[in-house]
């Protein structure tokens, strides 16, 4: 109970986290616009892009929190969890799209650097790395960047963003004293492959959640040890372990004890195991009680294969 309600918690702190940066970027994304125009630069026009980006990311994080707090129904058993890793891989994939984007204008550029009002251009880019590092530091201090998938897809946006402007600071300075007009373009592709990198990881880490893989933060050998270490339980089979959402791992298994074991006592078994569990990062624990008669093999995971035939049944 107390997990649901740190989960709720955090939850509400990230919607709050999520709706300021957005504001505040959107913001700014009108300005770096304007500025872009009257000053001629592409640069500003990609990083007004580059935040334009982020506040969709924010705006998909942000609905993505609204919808996975709905509640559970016979249609969705888990409710609307997962929302927030789908939400994951869109921010991932558009991080993605953007640099490959920005890389072939830069390619563009190279060959015809365009005439660019540097000055103009230093104090915009200036003022909207301001604007980010604030960005950022509100995410951190008041979201869970860390665990959630979801804020941290928001998060790398918005750090990314930032040295966009860093790239933006430094050509224009190179412009102004150097008349370097391919600094521009450089400076873009520099940046645009440290966001490939950043959409590349978000992707990975949520494709990883929707193949129902193993969390990263728990270790099947400790989790196993620590069951067959229970008082009670003989041996345990068809394992499995994955991550509803973000800070939620769920945990199935069949465990085999003696038959002569009370329900009372195997209550009082499976209560011991979800709390040492819980110190294990897993959440929400589903096991079959069965004695060794029932037992269907001595492998810990499952063998389980998909039938296809509709109409046959194995007892």
């Amino acid at each position: 109970m107390g997990n649901n309600h740190e989960h709720s918690q955090s939850h509400t702190a990230n919607k709050k986290t999520l709706t300021i940066s957005l504001v505040i970027i959107t913001f700014y994304m009108a300005v770096e616009v304007i500025g872009g125009l009257i000053t001629n630069s592409l640069a500003l026009l990609a990083d007004a892009g580059h935040m334009l980006s982020d506040a969709i990311s924010l705006f998909i994080a942000l609905m993505a929190f609204t919808f996975s707090n709905k509640v559970a129904d016979y249609g969705k058993t888990y409710g609307y969890k997962r929302f927030e890793i789908l939400a994951a891989v869109i921010n991932g994939a558009t991080l993605i799209l953007i640099s490959a984007y920005i890389i072939y204008e830069a390619v563009e550029r190279f060959q015809n650097p365009p005439e660019i009002a540097s000055k103009g251009m230093l104090i915009i880019a200036f003022i909207g790395l301001l604007i980010n590092v604030l960005v950022a530091w509100i995410m951190m201090r008041g979201a869970d960047v860390k665990e959630n998938l979801n804020m941290r897809g928001a998060y790398l946006h918005v750090l990314s963003d930032m040295l966009g402007s860093v790239g933006a600071i430094i050509a224009a300075l190179l412009i102004m004293f150097f008349g370097w007009g391919w600094a521009d373009p450089l400076a873009s592709v520099i940046v645009s492959l440290l966001v490939l990198r950043s959409g590349y990881i978000v992707t990975k880490s949520a494709i990883h959640v929707l193949m129902e893989g193993t969390p990263n933060n728990v270790e099947v050998e400790k989790v196993t040890k620590k069951m067959l270490s229970t008082k009670g339980i003989n041996n345990i089979h068809d394992l499995h372990i994955w991550t509803i959402t973000s800070g939620l791992n769920a945990l199935t298994c069949h465990a085999v004890v003696d038959e002569k074991m009370t329900i009372e006592e195997s209550e009082k078994m499976l209560r011991k195991i979800e709390h040492d569990l819980e110190h294990l990062n897993i959440h929400h624990i589903t096991i079959q009680l069965e004695t060794s008669a029932n037992q269907h093999n001595n492998s810990i995971l499952c063998n389980i294969r998909a039938e296809p035939t509709k109409h046959e049944h194995h007892h």
